[in-house]
């Protein structure tokens, strides 16, 4: 009986492993998932909840490359929706903005170009001198501009990133760099800005009134399914980078590979990375519940109604299934009551392991009854006699 069972566990081990190898994912001894890659460092994260899903030496601080721009379009972005500039807005360019080498869309010193179409040329086409237009545009010098982009950085805790430029070029720096887990997290912060995926949308598209074309950097964009952005890197200090995002079935992922050899295996890493995420996880969403109003005892009204908001959280596949609400409430609350009261508490519970709560408040104000509100209620019922 042991030999049968041992054969068959064996089986199934090859049969898993198997599975795991076509993703380009291995089943370690120990039972752990990990990621054949050459790239340095990489960090799989789901976005709405901020939860890691997979990572691999993912706080080591590298030279991140045109990575260093999603900071860039966040702070832009920021400045957007606070109304310190606007897309439709023109930009004049510099001529150091003009004079940034790498990647660009040749802007002229002098020339002008709307904020949007300068975002979208940051976006598509990795364009340094359209970064350091922007940057100029939006904080008043490069330096400043720079000096704010630190700054969010350690409001958003991205404890291994030091930026020195707006756009990622490091042949004369001497210590820009940030990690795979603070890429991701600057990632998810600028995801928060919907707009964005217009842009980190496109595979193909003009500027200068059809004049110049651009193509993506992000060859996932048209090949992986549910990719939506978001920005590659290369110099030959940093070697190949990405943040490559996706969303499929209301689960949005960011996937950060660094160093990486080749662009080739830059991206194949990346769709590893998502691959793995979207075989493994999906979101929980609670489904709504209609709770019934709460007894109030000396109010304008004898009862209140209620409610909670709902809990989404990402889980491993086939656990939803296990999840279970519980629900604790009075059976009756004395008034006043104010609106937004929290009056009981949901737990969401997943084998006896709490996953997620939410206060269940009250949806209305209840006045408590004065004498004069007992009076006219004492008088109206002795009246019915």
């Amino acid at each position: 009986m042991v030999f049968l069972m041992n054969g068959w566990f064996k089986r199934m081990l090859c049969l898993i492993l198997a599975l795991f190898s076509i993703t380009g994912l291995s089943v370690a001894v120990h039972g752990e998932v990990v990621l054949e890659t050459e790239a340095k460092s990489v960090i799989l994260m789901e976005a709405e909840s901020g939860r890691v899903l997979y990572e691999q030496n993912a706080d080591e601080a590298l030279p991140p490359a045109s990575v260093t721009k999603i900071m860039t379009l966040l702070l832009v972005m920021e400045a957007v929706k606070e109304g310190k500039i606007s897309l439709e807005e023109e930009v004049s360019v510099s001529e150091r903005a003009a004079s940034m080498g790498g990647s660009q869309v040749y802007l002229e010193a002098g020339e002008q170009m709307t904020v949007e179409e300068m975002v979208k040329c940051v976006v598509v086409s990795s364009a340094n001198d359209a970064a350091a237009a922007l940057a100029e545009h939006t904080a008043g010098s490069l330096e400043g501009f720079v000096e704010k982009m630190n700054q969010r950085a350690e409001e958003l805790k991205m404890t291994a990133t030091h930026f020195e430029n707006v756009n990622g070029l490091d042949d004369t720096t001497e210590n820009h760099v940030t990690s795979a887990r603070d890429i991701a997290t600057m990632s998810r912060e600028l995801l928060k800005h919907e707009k964005i995926l217009e842009y980190t949308c496109i595979w193909m598209d003009t500027v200068r009134n059809g004049a110049f074309g651009l193509t993506n950097t992000n060859r996932l964009i048209r090949f992986y399914k549910g990719a939506n952005g978001l920005k590659t890197g290369y110099t030959s200090r940093a070697k190949f980078c990405i943040s490559a995002t996706a969303k499929r079935e209301g689960m949005q992922l960011i996937a950060v590979v660094m160093a990486s050899p080749t662009s080739n295996e830059r991206n194949a890493t990346a769709v590893k990375l998502l691959d793995y995420g979207f075989a493994n996880f999906e979101r929980y969403r609670s489904p709504e519940a209609a709770l019934s109003p709460l007894k109030v005892i000396g109010g304008k009204k004898t009862e209140v109604a209620l409610c909670y908001e709902g809990l989404s959280v990402v889980l491993q596949k086939g656990e939803k299934s296990r999840v279970k609400e519980e629900i604790v409430l009075p059976e009756e609350i004395g008034a006043p009551v104010s609106k937004g009261q929290s009056v009981g508490t949901v737990r969401w519970m997943l084998d006896g392991k709490e996953i997620g709560r939410a206060d269940i408040c009250a949806a209305e104000e209840v006045k408590r009854l004065s004498f004069f509100d007992i009076f006219a209620k004492l008088f109206e019922y002795y009246t019915l006699f």
